[in-house]
């Protein structure tokens, strides 16, 4: 079929494309292949937000426990003979120096935090009982701020012991030389990711 139309010269005729002509095909692959570029453009979009949230998030980790079950380090202390012997002798057992519970902050939290002192003379803060939610970027703090206080403040003035081991589970972890950690308010768990506490826990001298 054809029709007349405005051209260079009376009669001038321009045949209709029917369906399955040349270029209505041509048209409709350009269509498809826009289509294609839409559906993996988008595709690709979802894939790295998807990555993003998983990485940085980590939202799997609310579903999986990392369970630790440390004993409470024992060392002895070999006899040897002094020079001194009005030097204090060292502690043939562990030795309680401070304890607190923990109380819930931005997730649940249970157990009981404890300031140790070795025989070797060497201090850890111990984790008895303890459980708490699993999480990105969680670590153990000697915090100045007493566990209710302000979120913001206990990562002010703190010591890091190190990454939580688990969120289930006791563990010890090793205060450095020359930090005393009876000194300190409260032993939080702290998300670095999110600047947000988990759960602390104040400390409370024991008495000698």
């Amino acid at each position: 079929m054809s029709f007349a139309i405005g051209g260079p010269y009376p009669g001038y005729r321009v045949a209709n494309s029917p369906e399955g002509s040349p270029t209505a095909l041509g048209c409709a692959a350009v269509a498809m292949r826009r289509r294609t570029w839409l559906w993996l453009t988008a595709a690709l979009v979802v894939g790295a937000l998807a990555a993003f949230v998983l990485v940085w998030f980590q939202p799997q980790k609310l579903f999986i426990d990392d369970e630790v079950s440390e004993a409470l380090p024992s060392v002895s202390v070999p006899a040897t003979a002094s020079s001194a012997p009005s030097a204090p002798a060292a502690p043939a057992e562990p030795v309680d120096l401070a304890t607190g519970s923990f109380v819930s902050r931005e997730h649940d939290t249970v157990g009981t935090a404890r300031v140790v002192q070795l025989p070797d003379g060497q201090v850890i803060v111990r984790l008895e009982g303890f459980e708490t939610s699993n999480g990105p970027a969680l670590y153990v703090y000697l915090s100045q701020n007493p566990a209710d206080g302000t979120e913001a403040a206990f990562d002010d003035e703190f010591v890091d012991l190190g990454a939580l081991k688990g969120n289930v589970g006791d563990q010890n972890y090793v205060v450095p030389p020359g930090v005393d950690a009876v000194a300190f308010t409260s032993v939080v768990i702290w998300c670095d990711r999110f600047d947000a506490a988990f759960g602390a826990a104040d400390l409370a001298p024991v008495a000698a």
